[in-house]
Formats: C-alpha cells, structure tokens, sequence
C-alpha cells in the first residue's frame, strides 16, 4: 500500500470563526482507535459542538462526535468520547499557563489528514459578544458591496 501524502480535510467548524475571535492556531495530533480512523476516513465526523481541556498536564478534546464505524463489531467506539490530543510539552505548558488565566477557551477549527496521519487545528480562541459578530456581518457586506459595484464598472468600460 502507498504512503499517504498531503492533505485531506474531515470535517470543520466554520460556526467557530464566527463565535470566536482567533488568537492563535496549533496543529495536534489525535489518540484515536482503529474504528474512529476508518469512520474518518469515511469522511464523518462533526466538530460542531467540540473544546479542548486540561486535566493535570495532558490536553483532552471533548464534544466531538466521530459515529461509529457501520461494519465494527462489538468492540466500536463511543462516539463522543475524550480524546487525547498530543502537542509538544512546551506548548502544552504555554497554553495551560494562558488559558489558567482565563477569558480564551481552545476550540477545533478543523479535523484532517496530515500524511496519513489524524490532526486537529485547534485554536486559542475569545468569544464574542453578539454585537461583534453584528460588526463583523456589517463589515463583510460591505465588502461584498464594494466588490460588487467595482465589478460592475470595470465590465460597463
């Protein structure tokens, strides 16, 4: 069989762009079981509802949802377990230090295939409050309207 190469996007939470605002973005690897890799690769997973958290020293991602695998046997997977994520120690350490300090949660932006290989984006993120995301609508309308209109005018010439 070939070895894997490049890469091969899961699943994503656009509702996250929107929510939050982005700080920083990391790559971690994902402690999965032989059913929760087939069921990716099956392309279903939704990280709609998805966080990441610290217990002791370890970083856990929970709210996923990978279903289970149709033709598993009894040994399949819970679909919305905690997952182990793996990141550098000196990372870890940097992230548990910022986010015990409160106000920025880690939310999963994407889940993909990295050369073979399971990874989550996970970001270092701030909510947003309702008006923020008002602005933010307003703004990308209006950027849409003035694309529209030059478009327009260099078609009329």
């Amino acid at each position: 069989m070939a070895k894997e190469s490049g890469r091969k996007l899961i699943a994503q939470n656009k509702k996250a762009r929107h929510d939050y605002s982005i700080e920083d973005v990391y790559e971690c690897g994902v402690v999965l079981t032989g059913t929760e890799v087939k069921s990716l690769r099956a392309g279903r997973a939704s990280l709609v509802d998805g966080f990441a958290t610290f217990t002791e020293d370890e970083l856990f991602l929970q709210g996923v949802h990978i279903p289970e695998y149709f033709e598993g046997s009894w040994n399949n997977h819970a679909p919305r377990r905690e997952r182990k994520l793996l990141l550098h120690k000196r990372e870890l350490s940097k992230l548990h230090a910022i986010v015990k300090e409160g106000g920025l949660t880690l939310v999963p932006l994407s889940l993909y295939f990295k050369d073979g290989k399971a990874k989550v984006e996970l970001a270092l993120a701030r909510g947003k409050k309702s008006h923020d995301k008002r602005q933010a609508l307003k703004e990308r309308e209006a950027g849409r309207e003035i694309a529209r209109s030059m478009g327009t005018n260099r078609s009329g010439d």
